[in-house]
């Protein structure tokens, strides 16, 4: 067990956390040659050059005469996969803290070393791109050096491109990282830390062994499920799965025992044997909370229990995705589900499209409300089809968290207007080193959800980023705006807004909407309402057939008649005639700056 490094690498996005993970895998033999992203496997992964899921893997290296075990689980670094990071922390002794020599210390990064800093983990400082013409490592060392409070000559600097400092960097991680602690003869305590799907052998767990030893074909049971199994195959995780015989304290692996439902599984349970079982689970998971909730609807209604079992292997592969089945005037049957922020949204999306080929509608992203009533009872709701009558209602709490932006001095004019413009109240502002400044603020998540990070971005040249902590539920002036199509009510277009942005909010939509529903045979009136009281209305004209073309001459009686038959069959058709939303209209609501 003495010669067992278990480690992860956290970062902030684009930090390069993959590309140096690859060259540790070139220079330990594990892989022969790369061709681009070794861990980085899904599609989506590669294309948008981010990373989504946490990936483990196994090297071997030979230091000093001996051999090591070296367990490396690579994170993602962007705001919305941040429990997948807290995940891999747990299930490690030790993590890489990698910093970009030409960018500095950035807010996600700041954020997982805290994270990282509960779990008493060691930290091992490292500069990357440190080939770079732009880069900075004296500057980025005082960052890092008043960050952690670590000393100058503990920092690697190293290129994941190059392949500089790959070997120090190992060498930190046998003589800095603890060995992983654990009783061979107590009974088995191991962390499911992610699991996958296989269409052939059912659900891949991947666990990491706290104490005792497990051995393929030993009858195990999960803790928190009470569902006993056998382990029909375990294993270590290579570039592919190899088999092992039995797996010890302090390994990292795999088991397969055949299991077909997603319910089963549950991530951050204890796997123990069933004859000698373990007193209690292993502690430090908090179950996830989602932030942002959205309406997800297949396009053909008899695809809805398609959408059911692709959300639940989905789930598997993504354990922060929560949903639950609702429906819709608009849209009929579908699930309300809840994401970590809006690109795992999009991701989500995505990944239902490609790998499940579900092509689905996503109604108007929203959070999580408090609705009080006369009598002091609370509900929380999640929809705003759900909102009970104006009259009942005594107060709406919205939730607010404390954001924490980190940019360059130049930017810090317009990056306030915007949190001034989204309710935010500017807490504290610290300068951390040169022209580096964190700003704080308290922010309502409602404001933040639509566009805030894009937003962000633009206006700072991609020189900001942000991170984000829950804090708690404030009471707030919120109404609930409806967009009517001919007087009738579209479930799947009402939003919950503040009283302020109500109007603006109700006139952009109606203006949009205008643009993208195509004309009809009748006039549309689209109107945008608080209640009973319409504040926005824009009209589609009518496609109109030339009814009077086959006239030439003769008397106006004629076209005349020929109009009014028109007109009647036009005012039939209203009657009957219904308004198709295209999926376009629901998704550029939600861009509508």
């Amino acid at each position: 067990m003495k010669n067992i490094r278990n480690f992860c690498i956290i970062a902030h996005i684009d930090h390069g956390k993959s590309t140096l993970a690859d060259r540790l895998l070139e220079y330990t033999k594990t892989i022969t040659v790369t061709n681009g992203q070794m861990l980085d496997d899904m599609d989506l992964e590669k294309e948008r050059g981010i990373t989504i899921k946490s990936h483990a893997i196994q090297m071997e290296y030979v230091y000093k005469g001996e051999k090591y075990i070296l367990n490396l689980i690579d994170t993602p670094g962007h705001v919305d996969f941040s429990y997948e990071v807290s995940r891999s922390i747990a299930a490690c002794e030790g993590a890489l803290l990698i910093v970009d020599a030409s960018q500095g210390v950035q807010a996600q990064t700041i954020s997982n070393l805290y994270m990282a800093i509960e779990h008493d983990l060691e930290i091992v400082p490292v500069i990357n791109k440190c080939d770079m013409a732009s880069a900075m490592p004296e500057e980025v060392e005082d960052e890092i050096v008043e960050l952690l409070g670590c000393k100058r000559d503990e920092i690697i600097r190293a290129s994941g491109k190059t392949g500089m400092g790959i070997e120090e960097i190992l060498e930190a991680i046998i003589e800095r990282v603890p060995a992983p602690k654990g009783d061979e003869e107590a009974p088995l305590q191991a962390l499911i830390f992610d699991s996958v799907f296989n269409s052939f052998r059912g659900i891949i767990a991947y666990f990491k062994i706290k104490n005792g030893v497990i051995c393929a074909g030993d009858k195990v049971k999960f803790f928190n499920t009470g569902k006993e199994y056998a382990a029909d195959e375990i294993g270590v995780l290579r570039m592919d799965m190899v088999p092992r015989k039995e797996l010890r304290a302090g390994d990292v692996g795999y088991i397969i025992s055949g299991i077909k439902t997603s319910k089963e599984v549950k991530v951050g349970d204890t796997i123990t044997h069933i004859s000698r079982p373990c007193a209690k689970a292993i502690s430090g998971f908090e179950e996830v909370k989602p932030m942002v909730f959205a309406g997800v609807y297949p396009i053909e209604a008899e695809e809805f229990e398609d959408l059911r079992a692709s959300l639940e292997k989905l789930q598997l592969n993504d354990a922060s995705l929560t949903f639950q089945p609702e429906s819709s005037l608009a849209l009929g049957f579908g699930f309300r589900c809840g994401f970590l922020g809006l690109l795992h949204m999009e991701i989500v999306q995505e990944r239902l499209d490609r790998e499940f080929d579900m092509n689905v509608i996503t109604t108007v992203p929203n959070v999580s409300y408090n609705i009080y009533d006369k009598q002091g009872v609370m509900t929380e709701v999640h929809n705003p089809g759900g909102m009970p009558d104006p009259t009942l209602i005594d107060r709406i709490e919205e939730p607010y968290i404390k954001a924490s932006v980190i940019t360059t001095t130049d930017y810090i004019g317009p990056i306030m207007t915007l949190c001034l413009g989204k309710r935010g109240e500017l807490l504290k502002q610290e300068y951390i080193s040169g022209n580096r400044v964190e700003i704080y603020y308290n922010m309502p998540l409602g404001e933040i959800v639509i566009d805030f990070y894009d937003r962000l971005k633009s206006i700072s040249k991609g020189y900001a980023s942000f991170d984000y902590h829950p804090n708690g539920f404030r009471p707030s002036k919120l109404i609930k705006l409806d967009v009517l199509l001919n007087g009738e009510p579209v479930d799947a277009l009402s939003t919950l807004t503040h009283v302020d942005n109500a109007y603006d909010l109700g006139k952009r939509m109606c203006e949009k909407l205008k643009e993208l529903i195509p004309r009809q045979q009748f006039d549309i009136a689209i109107q945008a309402a608080i209640g009973a009281k319409i504040i926005s209305r824009e009209t589609i004209k009518a496609v109109r057939k030339d009814v009077t073309a086959k006239c030439y001459g003769g008397d106006i009686s004629r076209k005349r008649k020929l109009l009014e038959k028109q007109k009647k069959g036009k005012k039939r058709m209203k009657q009957i005639g219904n308004v198709e939303v295209p999926q376009k209209a629901f998704l550029a609501v939600l861009k509508l700056d």
